[in-house]
């Protein structure tokens, strides 16, 4: 089996090197070798160690390489939206299998992809694209097929809950945790994409069409990053007996039609510490699948990182390799359901909301006004000094979690405290998952 290589970088030297160290055994996996007809590279004189590979291989023509009749498998490891769609399209197009690790494609333009397959009657894979080595996709599409699933929640960025964790466990603020994950590598230079969602929300989209067989694609995840999280906030956590984490989360649910919908959703939230989530620390990821069968599973590994990725990678390789041989195909893609994508006001949610208000009688009867116009209950209701302050006729500090409500109505009694003469400033807002 021929595999055509696009991209050399962390997660493609790491896929050469265990094709190398492996090739043995994927061999006997497979039912045939696993070689290399070449490695489609954007600088061909660039220094590349001591990796394992004839130099002839490489080339700056990616699409040439997909084009050529000896290739039946493309592995794809470049990212991006472009060029990638256009060669992956042509190889799917051309009956070639594919293997990518493109989250951010997947979820721009997967249905293209998926098309594509169908028309070519290749396999598309994409194990590697959401949680790095951990098996999360394949028992989503296969073991899970026979059940339902409800719900999905995860921590699908390491650098995000490496952060968090760091800020959890020293009490330093976002930017200090921050610059510890750059300095240890857990961090890209512009860490954009991480820490304001967009990497989180692009695998969001990939969990949510395979959970509930519905195409969800980027725009259609509600995205908010951990940039505003302080550390008052993950203090004011730790004393409800809770962690924030960023979140991703896909649920079924119905509309005000009564028509069953999806959300899905990518933002920070208090979960409490009894959760399986909220013990996840480091750059580790891990996903919570609630199905009606099965009931909870959890999924929990490195989500990163060239030597992970690498194993997702080539595990999918060796299944397309498989069916190849045995002139068989995966099941194609399963959307069949096409759910309507709920929009996040509708979304059902709980706030922990933090006021900054003027000590003087009546203050909490009128904050609880504002609730009670929105159709929004109190859950709990914890009151102390505000910081910095003494003394009545001083700032005090309010703090209140809600019971569930639609985020809209949530977001609308925010935004009508923080036009309140007696609050001098709503302080944090975040939503709380879980239960508590």
């Amino acid at each position: 089996m021929r595999l055509a290589l696009l991209g050399c970088g962390t997660v493609g030297s790491e896929v050469v090197r265990l094709l190398h160290e492996q090739s043995a055994d994927l061999a006997a996996r497979v039912g045939a070798p696993l070689e290399l007809a070449g490695i489609a590279v954007r600088r061909l004189g660039r220094d590349r160690g001591d990796l394992p590979v004839d130099p002839a291989l490489l080339t700056t023509d990616a699409l040439g390489l997909i084009k050529r009749d000896d290739v039946d498998v493309v592995v794809e490891v470049v990212g991006g939206i472009e060029p990638a769609r256009g060669w992956l399209v042509e190889a799917l197009r051309a009956g070639k299998s594919v293997v990518t690790a493109n989250k951010a494609l997947l979820a721009e333009d997967g249905g293209a992809l998926h098309d594509a397959a169908a028309e070519g009657g290749g396999d598309l894979y994409y194990e590697a694209a959401v949680a790095g080595a951990i098996p999360l996709l394949r028992p989503l599409r296969e073991s899970l097929h026979g059940d339902r699933i409800n719900r999905v929640t995860g921590i699908v960025n390491g650098t995000t809950n490496f952060i968090l964790s760091a800020m959890d466990a020293t009490g330093a603020g976002f930017a200090e945790a921050l610059d510890e994950a750059t300095e240890l590598g857990y961090a890209e230079a512009d860490p954009t994409a991480d820490v304001e969602g967009f990497d989180a929300a692009a695998k969001a989209a990939i969990l949510a069409s395979l959970a509930f067989h519905t195409r969800v694609g980027a725009a259609d995840v509600h995205r908010e990053g951990i940039t505003e999280v302080t550390a008052a906030d993950v203090a004011s956590a730790k004393a409800m007996g809770c962690t924030i984490k960023l979140l991703c989360i896909a649920a079924r649910g119905v509309d005000a039609a009564g028509r069953e919908t999806v959300n899905v959703r990518v933002h920070p939230a208090m979960i409490p510490l009894t959760h399986p989530l909220a013990s996840v620390g480091d750059a580790f990821n891990a996903v919570f699948v609630e199905a009606e069968a099965a009931g909870q599973l959890m999924f929990y590994g490195r989500g990163a990182g060239g030597a992970p990725t690498a194993s997702a990678v080539l595990g999918d390789v060796v299944a397309v390799a498989r069916n190849r041989l045995a002139g068989v195909r995966a099941a194609s893609e399963s959307a069949y359901a096409d759910l309507p994508v709920r929009p996040m006001g509708e979304a059902l949610t709980r706030y922990h909301v933090s006021l900054d208000v003027a000590d003087r009688p009546g203050v909490l009867a009128a904050v609880a006004g504002v609730f009670a116009r929105h159709d929004v209950s109190i859950a709990t209701v914890r009151q102390g000094s505000a910081a910095g302050t003494t003394g009545r006729g001083a700032d005090a500090e309010l703090v209140i979690v809600t019971h569930v409500a639609p985020d809209a109505a949530l977001a609308a009694t925010v935004g009508e405290l923080r036009g309140l003469d007696i609050v001098r400033s709503v302080t944090s807002v975040l939503r709380v998952e879980g239960g508590l």
